[in-house]
């Protein structure tokens, strides 16, 4: 199992490198891939979708993904994904009103949760790169994400003594998830400090992406805990088997997911503001 997910590991290491370097297109076509994979998986997840059927409800979600990534790529007027999102809301309730009774409310509220969740918030992986130094500061949110995972992990297995929330996820501890946030403040701080500061040198950004790495790495928590939780609620081990040794695409960018967004936000006030 470790041999599988170490190989596993640095193939999506390389898949990252290739398309985050790269940029464009690539970038957007290998997000939406990942998107509508995690669409699948969590519809799966909360009983919404089965294997060899795709009702209305879940085509609606395809659709709704597919017409936002194309937006957030040959549109430059950024206020029409917030739109987009509101339709795709619309539309679903468009469904649950013309087929009523077939779809209880909570389906479609599911349903549209899922949209969001990985869908939209993957997406701001791609509008991170697409900022003025985006190349560089695109890497923030897996420095947030895994280097935090990996940090909580060793801190974690060495010292960690306090559970964090033992109902949930019994093996992480107080002392790892401190580790983690300081583990990734620290990356976040050499990389700022012997990269991008010779590149963006009309301001000191060090102290910036250390602010950007350790509130990240906080956020990438909440998310891992968060896949966790929905997994329990429903009773599954995995999302998926698309990534061998890891699980599906929601068991391994869990954190990504929810630090994309942070990290957009935290991008454009810090260096962009």
């Amino acid at each position: 199992m470790f041999k599988k997910r170490l190989i596993s590991s640095i193939v999506l290491v390389i898949v990252a490198l290739v398309t985050i370097l790269q940029g464009g297109y690539l970038l957007a076509a290998v997000l939406l891939f990942l998107s509508l994979t995690a669409y699948r998986e969590l519809m799966k997840a909360c009983k919404l979708s089965s294997e060899g059927k795709t009702d209305a409800l879940e085509i609606t979600g395809y659709v709704g993904i597919v017409i936002y990534y194309l937006l957030m790529v040959f549109s430059a007027e950024k206020l029409y994904l917030f739109l987009a999102v509101i339709m795709i809301l619309a539309v679903f309730m468009f469904l649950y009103v013309m087929t009523f009774p077939k779809y209880r409310a909570e389906q479609i509220m599911c349903a549209f949760f899922n949209v969001v969740y990985a869908p939209v918030m993957l997406s701001c992986i791609y509008l991170v790169r697409s900022l003025p130094y985006g190349i560089y500061s695109v890497w923030m949110i897996f420095i947030s994400s895994w280097i935090c995972d990996t940090c909580a992990y060793i801190v974690g297995m060495l010292i960690g003594k306090h559970k964090m929330v033992p109902k949930l996820s019994p093996k992480k501890s107080i002392e790892g998830a401190v580790g983690g946030v300081v583990g990734a403040a620290i990356v976040g701080a050499l990389y700022g400090y012997f990269i991008v500061e010779s590149v963006i040198t009309e301001q000191n950004v060090t102290w910036a992406f250390v602010l950007i790495s350790a509130v990240g790495a906080v956020i990438s928590q909440i998310g891992d805990l968060a896949a966790s939780a929905i997994k329990r609620n429903h009773d599954i081990k995995d999302y998926g088997t698309l990534i061998p040794g890891h699980g599906g695409v929601m068991d391994r960018f869990d954190s990504v997911i929810f630090t994309a967004p942070m990290i957009y936000l935290l991008v454009l006030v810090l260096i962009h503001g």
